[in-house]
């Protein structure tokens, strides 16, 4: 996973004339920087996780977020958040921009870390491609909710700075943790400070 993400990060763009869509519209929630990972139960709303992803940057059209090329809609979201749940969830879908994307497993990734940064801890993540927009669908969604798999990529110094450059705000405020894998509660555990 590490090689072929790092791999792609690299490569030229494969998607030169990307479709953007106008996002000046609101959606009726004011933009949240970061939510406190809690044990508080505070309800969360499709509108307010989609309010966390909307100013992701694509990582091939760095000057374009995942709204304006709509790899990421409010439509593709689902929250489960239901006090009675013992496991409440999210549930990302994206759509690539072409169905042979190379940036796929990166935006997915990229997706995960501002998830996993942002939501509070009771959560159970999934963040996966929309069916049928990609060619490799499947080999993307098992890597990319492999939390070991996702740990380890982001042990990869350049992969971490590519990460932390697509979902840094618009301010460039972005928190610079590395997560480690606790195998004992399978979560992800912030450690250190990430010096690039």
């Amino acid at each position: 996973l590490i090689d072929c993400i790092v791999a792609i990060s690299m490569a030229t763009h494969l998607n030169a004339n990307p479709i953007v869509s106008n996002t000046e519209e609101s959606h009726g929630a004011s933009p949240m920087v970061s939510v406190p990972r809690t044990v508080e139960r505070e309800p969360f709303s499709s509108l307010e996780v989609f309010e966390l992803i909307r100013r992701v940057r694509d990582p091939e059209h760095e000057n374009l977020t995942l709204e304006q090329l709509r790899v990421t809609t409010l439509e593709n979201i689902l929250v489960d958040d239901d006090e009675s749940q013992a496991f409440p969830f999210v549930r990302v879908h994206f759509t690539p921009t072409i169905p042979h994307c190379s940036m796929a497993t990166l935006i997915g990734l990229c997706l995960s870390v501002k998830l996993l940064r942002s939501l509070p801890v009771r959560f159970k993540l999934a963040v996966l491609i929309t069916p049928g927009t990609h060619a490799s669908e499947d080999e993307i969604n098992k890597q990319l909710n492999d939390k070991e798999r996702v740990a380890a990529a982001l042990e990869n110094p350049h992969l971490l700075k590519v990460v932390n450059k697509c979902i840094s705000d618009s301010s460039g405020h972005v928190n610079d943790f590395k997560y480690s894998f606790d195998s004992t509660s399978s979560d992800f555990l912030p450690f250190s400070k990430f010096e690039p």
